[in-house]
């Protein structure tokens, strides 16, 4: 991403714009994923989270935070997704197993991973209210630093902080009981 593109994008130049989300749209896709477990939904979101942008782009004050301000978008978009539609998310493991093949072949993850371990993480995941659950994505599903993810959210990041610990709290409990059912 150039300042120089979004610059562009800023003023109004549509093509500059295309290349900006073109270069994160996998990336905005897994985000967007991350959160409801389901294809359609996720591109539902990550398209909604482009028109958002593409109409208020006059509005970013920081070229240089663009991918942080779309990515804040599109977690809101994720976020009020899961609130409208108030249902069960019910968990496609077949689906959750194509994702993760189309990541680890994205991200080119080098340590093995055992599918029934990640289905309990997401199944955990799943657990958290959406604060948690978004600073534990933003960590370690995007690989952002504590001091970026307070950033992104408007929040202190000793907040960020504390939400992690406690997300990572409830996540151990949450994977140490499957263990137990297993």
């Amino acid at each position: 991403m150039s300042i120089a593109t979004v610059k562009k994008a800023v003023k109004g130049d549509e093509t500059a714009f295309c290349q900006l989300v073109e270069g994160r749209k996998a990336t905005l896709y897994r985000l967007a994923y991350s959160y409801v477990k389901n294809q359609e939904d996720a591109l539902d979101i990550v398209s909604e989270a482009v028109y958002k942008a593409f109409i208020s782009i006059d509005k970013l004050k920081n070229p240089e935070y663009f991918n942080t301000w779309l990515t804040k978008i599109l977690i809101n978009c994720a976020i009020n997704q899961l609130k409208k539609s108030k249902k069960v998310i019910y968990f496609n493991e077949e689906n959750a197993l194509k994702s993760l093949d189309t990541q680890d072949q994205l991200n080119n993850f080098s340590q093995p991973y055992h599918h029934e371990e990640v289905l309990d993480l997401y199944s955990a995941l799943d657990k958290l209210d959406d604060k948690h659950k978004t600073v534990i994505i933003l960590k370690f599903f995007q690989d952002l630093t504590l001091e970026e993810i307070a950033r992104m959210l408007d929040w202190p990041t000793g907040t960020v902080k504390t939400y992690l610990y406690r997300a990572l709290k409830v996540l151990n409990l949450n994977l140490k009981e499957g263990e137990g059912n297993g």
